[in-house]
């Protein structure tokens, strides 16, 4: 693969000059929709309102919302003048947006109402009181000196809030030259995109991405996937994590097709909306894919336009994998493996892979990326079969972490491999498979136990429908293994059965000492599971129980 050395905005730009009618983005449920050309001036426009207000080249601009019509329009209109879109996830409650307006030096927020139960309106009025005293664009906030401007990202007037159709307005005061020459100043190795990791082991860090990152990133997802301009992606997943705008929107743009959005998930109308628009690849995490297969209306909906799309976020099972790619005809469905900081693919299956060879492992390396597998403890690379931590170098590396040269140190060495803190072995036939975190290793009286192996050996037994293993703090070993159980419907399951399941086919020192029932699992937004969340949830549960930690 050639690597590309576009922005974000010069490749929204070839697309809108050579296929200036085809169409680019599409809302089904409000019959919404953006050809190229039509969606690049809406840019355009939007860049001049966000120079109007006096944004500048670095700055940072956060967007907080759902996938609103206009994020994609944010995402490209601060790339085109240089400035930086931090992407805030739908779930964070007053903590954690705190925390990242400090931490990103956020200078402008956009956000939509709200998400499920949480109104950002409300929530950013509690944490910036001095909204309602001061001008729009005059902010001054003591808690936050870096906030100047808060944007509604809708029709609605708040106090102190610019929104969209205001902020376009504005833009017309702007002259096109002055927006010519904010383009001409955009490298393609400049940031365009920070991440917070999901924090699944603790604080979220500020992931820098590139322009040159992301879009070489899609650019080499839609080739694992065979894309042609034809392609109609439907877009069920987050724009605020990687899966969203990267392995989503920067594949379409790098391969000028089409995206069909939901706002959020919803089983019933991504089924409708793959029939409506005769998309051709999906995208989710297993639990989405499997509500819905087992949606009560899935058989009403024509899916035969499918071929293609992305399971990633977590280890699918064969027999789901294989009802993705018969009854919902995905024969091309891949999986992609990464992480924020490398931008986020790293290694995918490819379209002739077998079944199993899709659902037990990830792959090989993505064009133009190294990867390799080395002993976390010496960094000596691993030999096949053997377990290490899996690295990669290449184009995807981020540029590090924001404000955190000490972290990015910690992840990227001096030779420039990205060290994942994931375990993982290659095969003999060159394919990767995840085994575990090393962050999620049980220490037990000394003896390194990784969850993984436990929970595939549970995976056996037919009444578990998930399974996470954690370590559940102990006084006398460090940690002790807990396993959290989720039945399938119609099943029943009790401790003593799942101990007897183990006795004699683990290790003793592996077998679960404590057993946990659940019907949920503490999740990021974007699908992953908190393992530090249950080992925190598993003392609490004894208590509750009366089961003596010991």
């Amino acid at each position: 693969m050639q690597l590309i050395d576009y922005t974000l905005g010069e490749i929204l730009e070839k697309w809108a000059l050579e296929t200036p009618d085809k169409e680019f983005m599409i809302y089904p449920d409000r019959n919404l929709r953006f050809t190229y050309q039509e969606f690049n001036e809406r840019v355009d426009n939007l860049a001049k309102g966000l120079l109007y207000i006096g944004i500048k080249p670095g700055d940072k601009v956060g967007i907080w919302a759902k996938n609103i019509p206009d994020w994609t329009t944010f995402m490209y209109a601060t790339a085109k003048i240089g400035a930086v879109l931090v992407t805030i996830n739908t779930s964070y409650k007053l903590a954690e947006l705190e925390y990242l307006l400090n931490n990103a030096d956020i200078n402008t927020l956009c956000l939509a109402d709200g998400y499920r139960d949480s109104d950002f309106v409300e929530m950013i009025f509690n944490l910036v009181p001095e909204l309602k005293e001061h001008a729009r664009g005059e902010l001054v906030s003591k808690k936050f000196p870096e906030l100047k401007n808060v944007i509604f990202i809708g029709q609605e007037k708040h106090r102190g809030m610019f929104n969209t159709s205001e902020l376009i307005l504005l833009g017309n005061h702007v002259d096109d030259i002055e927006l010519e020459s904010a383009k001409e100043t955009v490298q393609c190795h400049d940031v365009a995109n920070m991440q917070y990791t999901s924090g699944t082991t603790g604080f979220p860090k500020g992931v820098m991405l590139s322009h040159h990152n992301i879009l070489n990133n899609g650019l080499a997802t839609g080739q694992c996937m065979n894309y042609t301009a034809d392609e109609k992606l439907l877009v069920c997943v987050p724009l605020f994590h990687c899966f969203g705008c990267v392995l989503a929107v920067c594949a379409v743009i790098t391969h000028g097709a089409t995206m069909v959005f939901t706002e959020e998930f919803d089983p019933l109308m991504v089924l409708a909306s793959v029939q409506k628009e005769k998309c051709t690849a999906l995208y989710g995490v297993p639990t989405m894919f499997i509500a819905e297969l087992h949606h009560p209306m899935f058989d009403m909906f024509d899916l035969s336009s499918l071929r293609t799309g992305i399971m990633a976020g977590a280890l699918c099972p064969i027999e789901t994998m294989n009802q993705v790619m018969t009854k919902m005809y995905m024969k091309d469905i891949i999986i992609v493996y990464g992480l924020t900081e490398s931008s986020p693919g790293m290694t995918a299956t490819r379209t002739h892979n077998s079944p199993e060879v899709r659902s037990t492992t990830v792959g090989y390396e993505f064009p133009n990326v190294e990867v390799k597998i080395v002993d976390p403890e010496t960094g000596a690379e691993c030999p096949f079969e053997t377990q290490g931590e899996i690295c990669c170098r290449g184009y995807n590396v981020m540029k590090g972490y924001y404000n955190n040269p000490e972290a990015t140190r910690d992840v990227i060495d001096n030779e420039g491999w990205l060290h994942s803190g994931d375990l993982a072995v290659k095969t003999k036939d060159g394919f990767y498979r995840i085994t575990g975190r090393i962050k999620d290793m049980i220490i037990r009286g000394g003896e390194n136990i990784y969850p993984r192996e436990i929970e595939n050996y549970l995976y056996r037994m037919p009444q578990i429908e998930a399974v996470e293993v954690a370590g559940v703090p102990s006084p006398k070993y460090g940690e002790q293994i807990g396993a959290f159980i989720k039945i399938k419907k119609d099943s029943s399951l009790t401790e003593e059965e799942v101990r007897d399941f183990c006795r004699g086919q683990i290790a003793r020192y592996k077998t679960p000492k404590y057993i946990f029932f659940v019907d949920e699992f503490p999740m990021t937004a974007s699908g992953k599971i908190q393992k530090y969340k249950l080992s925190e949830q598993s003392i609490e549960m004894c208590q509750r129980t009366g089961i003596e930690i010991i």
